[in-house]
């Protein structure tokens, strides 16, 4: 499950896995305001466009995604992935959508202009969160059984180094500022801070056990 906030309306968007759908929740008034379907079962992750038009679901059991109009609360296309799929997220340009295939050390890149993949690239390891540097550079994943981050290339569109953070690395956010990078680590319950400037872990952070999802909170 997967709750992000609208860039522009600043309503809440939340993947619902049982019910093949999004629920658009107005979190000022606690109320579910809409249902978008995904016409796709176990729509787990979510990414949204920055102008919050388009809305894409990682499906992990039929390894597709949806493709979402978020305005017009349909879905526009399934895009055929792989055989399971995970997590997934959008260039900050709104360009290409990246979902890591779970069954082979790759990572599907989509156009979403055709809504088709457009090409794969090669991981080390199988990747699981990811995540874009604020300057569209770099596109970080978590290599989950290899116990590290990918570092990909967002111009060349290849894999140029990884870094070895505490095991089961899952999510990732980024910093706006785009200094630091934070990484949950399942199985030590921590979150790896990585500093991007020389690609380093700068400091572990105690954080719980099972530590998975991340979010980036901003105060009003």
């Amino acid at each position: 499950m997967r709750a992000v906030i609208g860039p522009r309306s600043g309503l809440l968007y939340v993947t619902t896995e049982l019910d093949n759908a999004i629920a658009v929740i107005d979190a000022d008034a606690l109320k579910i305001i809409d249902r978008i379907p995904t016409d796709q079962a176990e729509s787990h992750m979510l990414a949204i466009s920055s102008d919050e038009r388009r809305g894409y679901s990682a499906n992990v059991g039929p390894g597709t995604v949806s493709v979402l109009d978020l305005k017009a609360k349909k879905t526009l296309a399934v895009i055929p992935v792989c055989g399971n799929t995970q997590r997934i997220s959008l260039s900050v340009d709104d360009r290409w959508v990246f979902t890591a295939d779970q069954t082979k050390p790759q990572l599907a890149v989509i156009d979403t202009t055709s809504n088709k993949v457009a090409k794969w690239i090669e991981m080390s390891g199988t990747g699981y969160g990811t995540a874009p540097t604020p300057d569209g550079r770099w596109l970080l994943v978590a290599l989950n059984g290899k116990n590290q981050v990918a570092v990909v290339d967002l111009k060349e569109m290849k894999l140029t180094r990884t870094i070895d953070v505490p095991p089961s690395p899952q999510e990732i956010v980024v910093r706006p500022d785009g200094e630091i990078a934070y990484v949950s680590c399942d199985a030590t319950g921590q979150i790896a801070a990585l500093a991007l400037k020389d690609w380093k872990v700068e400091k572990l952070i105690k954080a719980g056990k099972g530590a998975d999802g991340l979010a980036w909170a901003r105060a009003n």
